[in-house]
């Protein structure tokens, strides 16, 4: 490289402990070597106001004394790209990211096998001034395609240590630590591209210039003094995003002085969009014929032959449709035995807690508040491993990427990704992964508008709802010989109902909140790549256990937020009513043979009774009472109203809520007569029945389309990192939910 726009050496200190940048295009292998680099103990967290994964993890460095703390930045292209995650790496490599500590040294990771696409990132990279050290991987892949890169003539050209490096077999991995911790104890690099002598006497004049600044106020300047390659980077991209953070950090004559320059320069013929890319990959073109080794004819790829069928407009799309196939029956099906087992497990220790407390507020709270509410965290994480497991394999092994290219030119038409289908599918199971699943999706107004549409997929919560008044209300009947049956239609029309509102919702959405240009849909094929079991496992693991330490923390809270509310008040008078029924009861059985039994269950019912009217009672029931007026003109009384409020940390809460409602105890689920039966016999005060066919369809449609989770609106808040989002989608799905069973009992009453 030449010397054209040089950075002046300086020597590093020698701090205790160093931080390295891992930094690459995306699918060159960074993650698998920062795994390997690691030894997969990371620390996992979001930078400030992006949903964006901020991992950090130790360095194994063998016989290293210098501790290395590894950081990495998602993948980008350039230092002046436009995405949220490419935003992220230039704002840490530059010294932007207040969080984050500018890296002391940067492992660039290099695609052996694409070299001539990799090499644009390293030279910017290298005109940074910070100690390099390029990892080569992928090189088995380019031997397979013909192609050996000579390691110490690409080291030669870039100025800095070349290592090869096969993360997924361990190889390379002490050459690496070597050479960083040889570079982070050296001198920075000065190598820069040579750029056309006007843009080099622009930049003189422009590093000049912040201390003639400082010099004009009378004394040090506090504004932010950028180094020749932010100069480089905002003069060569006018309203790029390196001129975006440097105006909010320089002075404003900076900023003016940068236009000056840029419109004598467009005066001189020199188009400054295309100039660098020029310039760089000339300079890429002389380095790829220098490293780059021809040794026969390429074989055949078999990612060609499978990408034939893979992204195939037909072919493609029925592969993809029976993968979800797939992937929807583990979430829907093989997670149930799990589920089942978690779900005993919590009542048997709620089961248990009971028979070891005496009766009263804290062993209620115990059992109906913590047991229940983490109970309701952990019977998700099934759901979660087998989506996280399904989506690591998948984009591990390259194909994640072909799905979203056969699907964009379809969700695109809504203002969506290709990537968008994943979460959406995945949401009939739960919402919750589904949300979660969203991160493969680098656009974050696509991403955001798929995590606000993923609650309408209608998930299994919604189930225990529907069998519950399809069964109690709908008749059935059948046609065509049985093979079509009133019910079934019902139940489709309800998963009907949310993939509709949702591609309106996606439709509205995309022209409010997501609107502006859409992006060009600009998506690199990887090559095949067998799924490491480590790096599989562990996102799996990460996936599971960020889902319990965040989104379980505020569920459990609104778990025992509706337990109070369902508990108090708890007037003794009430208790010593069902107590004086109790000892009539006892005396009125006298000494009959079978009396334990039929004592047994009178007090049963009795209990019952008092969990009754209990609820009613309590603040939950006057809530109820409270809304009536409101809820009225969907048919619904307190009773159902009270139902809607109480499911609010899991929907499926609505049936056992209605059980206790009408003195069936809260162990009634959607297969008991006995509540169907308590159903069809409730009556308004003037005689009139409660439920029928119209207030079952208008409960079925509020509760397709509301936002009755306290997990899912978790999981939104975990996801974007803001409350607004969560709030916002609350809001929007209660009143279309709202709406929607307005107009299905109007339209059936």
């Amino acid at each position: 490289m030449s010397t054209g726009v040089a950075v002046p050496l300086t020597t590093l200190p020698s701090p205790r402990l160093w931080t390295v940048a891992l930094v690459g295009n995306p699918n060159t292998g960074k993650t698998t070597l920062f795994n390997a680099l690691t030894g997969f103990r990371q620390h996992v967290a979001n930078y400030p106001g992006v949903t964006v994964e901020k991992k950090t993890g130790r360095l194994r460095a063998g016989e290293l004394k210098s501790a290395i703390d590894i950081l990495d930045l998602p993948g980008a292209y350039s230092l002046n790209a436009s995405a949220a995650d490419e935003d992220v790496t230039l704002r840490v490599l530059l010294g932007y990211e207040s969080t984050t500590p500018r890296p002391d040294g940067i492992i660039c990771v290099v695609d052996a096998s694409n070299l001539q696409r990799n090499l644009f990132l390293v030279s910017q990279i290298l005109e940074l001034g910070c100690p390099v050290v390029v990892a080569l991987t992928m090189s088995d892949v380019a031997a397979r395609r013909g192609e050996v890169v000579d390691e110490a003539a690409l080291a030669a050209s870039l100025g800095v240590s070349v290592v090869t490096v096969l993360a997924h077999k361990g190889e390379g991995m002490d050459r690496l630590a070597t050479a960083l911790d040889a570079a982070l104890k050296g001198q920075s690099n000065s190598h820069c591209l040579k750029f056309p002598d006007c843009i080099c006497s622009a930049l003189d004049h422009l590093e000049s210039a912040p201390h003639e600044f400082a010099a004009r106020t009378g004394g040090t300047a506090a504004c932010h003094h950028p180094c020749r390659a932010e100069l480089l980077q905002t003069l060569l991209n006018p309203a790029g995003i390196v001129e975006g953070h440097l105006s909010r950090r320089c002075d404003a004559r900076l900023i003016a002085a940068m236009q000056q320059h840029r419109d004598q320069l467009r005066a001189e013929g020199v188009d400054l969009p295309t100039i660098e890319a020029e310039v760089r990959y000339c300079w890429i073109d002389e380095v790829v014929q220098r490293v780059v080794r021809k040794t026969g004819a390429a074989r055949v790829a078999m990612s060609d032959r499978l990408d034939r069928v893979l992204t195939h407009p037909v072919g493609g799309l029925l592969v993809f449709l029976a993968l979800m196939a797939l992937v929807f029956q583990a979430i829907y099906s093989w997670a149930t035995p799990v589920m089942d087992l978690i779900d005993g497990g919590f009542g048997a220790l709620g089961g248990w807690v009971e028979g070891a407390m005496a009766e009263g507020a804290l062993r209620s709270l115990l059992v109906s508040g913590v047991i229940a509410g983490a109970g309701g965290v952990l019977i998700f994480v099934p759901q979660i491993v087998i989506l996280f497991l399904f989506i690591a394999v998948l984009e591990d092994c390259g194909y994640l990427a072909r799905a979203a290219f056969v699907l964009d030119r379809h969700l695109r038409k809504l203002g969506l990704s290709g990537k968008s289908f994943i979460p959406l599918v995945s949401s009939f199971a739960c919402a919750v992964p589904g949300i979660m699943a969203s991160r493969v999706i680098e656009d974050r107004r696509d991403r955001l508008i798929t995590v606000l549409i993923a609650p309408l997929m209608s998930c299994s919560a919604r189930l225990p709802v529907y069998a519950l008044m399809i069964s109690a209300f709908v008749p059935a009947r059948t046609w065509l010989g049985g093979w079509i049956g009133v019910q079934a239609l019902t139940l489709l029309g309800m998963y009907c109902v949310g993939i509709v509102a949702a591609v309106a919702v996606a439709w509205v959405l995309k022209l409010t909140v997501g609107r502006g240009a859409s992006p060009v849909f600009l998506l690199e094929l990887p090559n095949y790549t067998r799924p490491q079991a480590k790096t599989v496992f562990y996102r799996t693991y990460h996936a599971g256990r960020e889902f319990v330490m965040n989104a379980g923390t505020v569920i459990l809270a609104c778990s025992v937020i509706v337990w109070a509310l369902g508990y108090y008040p708890r007037p003794v008078s009430l208790h010593a009513q069902y107590d004086a029924r109790r000892e009539a009861a006892e005396k009125a059985l006298g000494d009959s043979p079978d009396r334990a039994d039929q004592l047994a269950a009178e007090r049963a019912r009795i209990d019952q009774a008092e969990a009754g009217e209990s609820l009613r009672q309590s603040y939950l029931g006057r809530a109820g009472r409270w809304i009536e007026p409101v809820v009225r003109p969907l048919g619904w009384d307190w009773r159902i109203g009270t139902a809607a409020i109480a499911s609010f940390p899991a929907r499926e809460v609505v049936v056992a809520t209605l059980s206790t409602i009408f003195n069936l105890g809260a162990d009634s689920d959607e297969e008991s007569s006995a509540l169907r039966e308590a159903l069809r016999s409730a009556t308004w005060p003037d005689g009139r029945p409660l439920f029928g066919l119209p207030v079952a369809l208008s409960l079925m449609v509020f509760f397709a389309l509301c936002c009755q989770c306290v997990s899912t609106l978790a999981a939104i808040r975990r996801e974007t990192n803001s409350w607004r989002w969560p709030v916002f989608a609350f809001a929007y799905m209660t009143t279309l939910a709202y709406v929607g069973a307005l107009i299905a009992y109007q339209v059936a009453a």
